[in-house]
């Protein structure tokens, strides 16, 4: 078991296209394996290699109930290739520390991907999964939910965050 460290924004890793997996091999296995650590130590419900610092198209997710049994997903080189309907919720995330807020996303996605054995596999999410999936493919392209709210939330978090990190550095 390896917990890995988050990156946290503003760090840049996060603003990132990440690249392709070719092929899935016993070092990304581990990686996947160390993402699912990781979100579960946190606690979280998913989690893309951008934030643990890793260039590869990977995220983690695990929608179960806290108390049930672990249903964690691997997904490597995720796409959407269907959305429908339209569900506004209250998001967080580890790499956008104390903060939370209401992204507008699609109630139903279809993702295509390689799981984590590099076989094809085809998810379908609804609710909390399909935002999860949502939110995850996000940090693959660059984007934090924090690119889906307004602008004036944004900079309010934005200006909070730098100067705690500020006084973190004092």
């Amino acid at each position: 078991m390896a917990v890995l460290p988050i990156k946290t924004f503003p760090d840049s890793v996060l603003s990132k296209t990440c690249r392709q997996v070719h092929e899935v091999d016993e070092d990304l296995k581990q990686l996947a394996q160390d993402m699912l650590d990781t979100m579960y130590a946190a606690p979280g419900v998913g989690l893309a290699a951008p934030q643990v610092g890793r260039d590869e198209r990977l995220v983690v997710i695990d929608c179960s109930p806290r108390d049930g049994e672990p249903q964690p997903l691997v997904l490597f080189n995720p796409r959407i290739v269907e959305m429908d309907g339209e569900v506004v919720f209250e998001e967080g995330c580890l790499s956008v520390p104390e903060f939370t807020c209401d992204v507008t996303r699609a109630e139903r996605v279809v993702v295509k991907a390689m799981d984590a054995e590099g076989q094809p596999i085809t998810i379908e999410g609804e609710g909390l999964l399909a935002i999860c999936l949502q939110h995850e493919l996000d940090h693959l392209e660059g984007r934090l939910f924090l690119d889906r709210i307004s602008p004036l939330k944004r900079s309010l978090y934005k200006k909070r965050r730098l100067k705690q990190l500020k006084r973190d550095d004092e």
